[in-house]
């Protein structure tokens, strides 16, 4: 009941964006399925929350990280590789994913069958990066 209070920063970030994760998926799923359903602006209502809260997490993440990985005390250096490994790895398809959702959450960018092909590639890239980065860099640093 009170785990909380006795978690360490890292299983307490960790907590965070698993938690955020599972938004993101949720969030994914709602934009296709109300794209499916031909309801656009639904499907761009989801996308905005979506862009907004990738964002966030992103930029919470690389901030988390890059603090980690420049803390001695933070991480043990087979961690610190792994990190690194991630963050080099994550960034072209962080970038792509960024462009992606800031293109298409304007309101004045339509959502079409391109948008929608792509839409379906990019959240099965990040499911893969997702569970990667959960079964590895996440498990790690919840040891640490």
């Amino acid at each position: 009941m009170f785990d909380f209070l006795f978690s360490s920063k890292n299983e307490k970030l960790v907590k965070k964006w698993h938690k955020e994760h599972e938004e993101i998926v949720e969030l994914a799923h709602k934009v296709i399925g109300e794209y499916s359903k031909n309801n656009h602006d639904a499907a761009k209502k989801y996308l905005k929350k979506l862009n907004d809260l990738a964002v966030d997490h992103v930029m919470d993440e690389d901030i988390q990280l890059f603090k980690l990985t420049h803390d001695e005390k933070s991480i043990d250096p087979k961690t610190e590789v792994l990190v690194e490994d991630f963050i080099k790895s994550f960034k072209k398809t962080k970038l792509a994913l960024m462009d992606f959702l800031s293109k298409y959450s304007r309101p004045e960018t339509p959502l079409d069958d391109t948008f929608f092909q792509q839409f379906n590639d990019l959240v099965e890239v990040l499911g893969e990066r997702i569970n990667f980065e959960e079964r590895n860099v996440y498990s790690r640093l919840k040891e640490k």
